[in-house]
């Protein structure tokens, strides 16, 4: 008698999952095996990528710039930055853990004179980025449920910042980014500074072999109107044919392997041994954010 195989997951068994299910009532669901299961390492760099399109509005990049965030404590505003988004994912948009890590966001970006334009502009470019890096760079192309679902989440993680007069589709968050940045994207030196310290960062966190092409790879990647916001060397044709070829065989490879059977969870060098709500946030105003609420522990 054979040993019966233990059942094993096929490529395309979580995308059958996420067409079952409803974008609007099961948001949660499929925004988190999309992110964290399917797509979880182009879903990060789409994020990556998005973040540099705010340096290149300058009233953007020159608070930015004043804060020092990336200057002086870079890591930490990485890792800081993708636990915000994990705390508001991880039990869903709507759970107790969430609401308590966009008060705290929302607590920080108090201290700084934002107007509402720029909070709807720095939202479209988090689902944008992604989108746009799946559609170049996925193994497999998103599903419409996908992308519906992702502006679902997006506008409710949105409403629950207070930001107003925000889009309900892909396509009008795409159409608010792109406008957008037709009328303010410009050349500032504090767009190069900003931009310069965070390559620094990525650099810092990238695997050790990549380190030396880290910035150069990510200046590749970037559009015209981008790069010349940044105030960034275009790079050789024949790199960034290269470093396109280089993720398109990513994909093909991907598409051959089995999915992941964990969801993905960052891991910050920030903190090593695990960290609780009431660290996150700019080093200087803990104390202040912490005075009233406790921080939370995290899984």
């Amino acid at each position: 008698m054979t040993r019966a195989r233990p059942h094993s997951r096929g490529r395309y068994d979580i995308l059958r999952e996420i067409r079952s299910l409803d974008p609007v009532t099961d948001t949660d669901r499929i925004v988190w095996l999309t992110s964290r299961h399917e797509f979880p390492w182009d879903y990060t760099q789409g994020t990556g990528i998005a973040f540099l399109r705010d340096y290149g509005v300058p009233s953007i990049a020159r608070l930015l710039d004043r804060t020092r965030q990336f200057e002086d404590d870079g890591v930490k505003r990485y890792d800081d930055t993708l636990l915000f988004a994990e705390e508001a994912s991880v039990e869903g948009i709507d759970s107790p853990r969430a609401h308590a890590g966009v008060r705290r966001l929302n607590r920080i970006h108090a201290h700084y004179d934002i107007p509402n334009d720029e909070f709807r502009y720095v939202l479209a470019t988090t689902i944008v980025g992604p989108v746009r890096w799946i559609e170049q760079y996925g193994w497999r192309p998103l599903d419409p449920v996908e992308v519906r679902a992702l502006a679902t989440f997006t506008t409710r993680f949105g409403r629950l910042m207070g930001i107003k007069d925000l889009p309900t589709t892909y396509d009008g968050y795409l159409e608010l980014l792109t406008s957008y940045e037709r009328e303010h994207f410009a050349f500032d030196p504090a767009n190069r500074r900003v931009t310069e310290a965070t390559l620094r960062i990525a650099r810092q966190t990238a695997p050790l072999p990549l380190r030396p092409v880290v910035r150069r790879v990510t200046i590749a990647l970037m559009d015209e109107p981008l790069r010349e916001a940044l105030g960034v060397p275009r790079q050789p044709a024949w790199f960034v044919r290269a470093v396109r070829a280089g993720l398109s065989l990513r994909a093909g490879l991907l598409r051959l392997s089995p999915p992941r059977r964990e969801a993905y969870h960052h891991r910050p060098s920030t903190y090593p041994q695990g960290y609780t709500l009431g660290d996150l946030g700019p080093a200087s105003m803990i104390d202040s954010l912490n005075a009233r609420v406790s921080g939370r522990a995290s899984a």
